[in-house]
């Protein structure tokens, strides 16, 4: 299955310039969050592939103006072609506002899904907003991941974590790509493409522009 992961920035090669062959071939669309929920809804209009979202810490607006035919996964295994996907919105809180949660929140969140993940025995992707602590997150308590997310990689042992909040632009410090146990992390910042069955994730050249150097190598 071919996913493309987005995240935190509309991309202007799909956006300002698309065609609808730009999406052919992908089979799922999966958003980390902070896109704005017009751009959510102009890819389903191009696209058959389904477009799930979990929410970012700045995705507010998604209260009044919901991304019109795309899925919100939060709190739930999603199931799709047999491919389970757990979504965790939400940034560390570090001010008042919707989408923020502390520690102890975000564990509150996990353990009211004891059901869902003992009948589904687990889950096959983890989608969430922050990454995982200590594991592609900032120091800063905004950018700062959830150790939630390491545990439940420790317990389930997913095949993937997808997710956003720090920008690849923050700095050659900023990886696509990590490494935890089983599970391969990768941060979706603007667009990436990779097939789920794959052993190893790669961009598959997707949303690079003939001659253009690769700007998720």
């Amino acid at each position: 299955m071919r996913i493309m992961v987005i995240a935190d920035e509309e991309s202007s090669w799909l956006w300002d310039h698309f065609e609808k062959e730009k999406l052919a071939g992908v089979d799922l669309i999966i958003s980390c969050g902070d896109l704005h929920p017009h751009y959510l809804s102009f890819l389903t209009t191009f696209t058959s592939a389904p477009v799930l979202y979990v929410h970012g810490n700045h995705d507010d607006k998604y209260e009044q103006v919901p991304p019109e035919g795309c899925t919100c996964i939060e709190d739930q295994i999603f199931v799709y072609e047999g491919i389970r996907i757990l979504g965790l919105g939400g940034s560390m809180r570090y001010r008042p506002g919707t989408n923020q949660y502390t520690e102890r929140e975000m564990k509150k969140r996990v353990s009211k899904l004891w059901f869902p993940l003992l009948r589904r025995g687990g889950f096959d992707i983890l989608v969430t907003h922050s990454p995982a602590y200590q594991l592609g997150d900032g120091r800063d308590l905004p950018h700062q991941g959830f150790r939630t997310s390491v545990d439940l990689m420790d317990k389930y042992h997913p095949r993937y974590l997808l997710h956003g909040h720090v920008h690849l632009t923050y700095g050659r410090s900023v990886k696509r790509f990590d490494k935890y146990g089983d599970t391969t992390i990768i941060n979706g910042y603007e667009r990436f493409v990779f097939d789920y069955e794959a052993d190893e994730p790669s961009s598959l050249k997707y949303g690079i522009e003939p001659g253009s150097p690769n700007p998720f190598a």
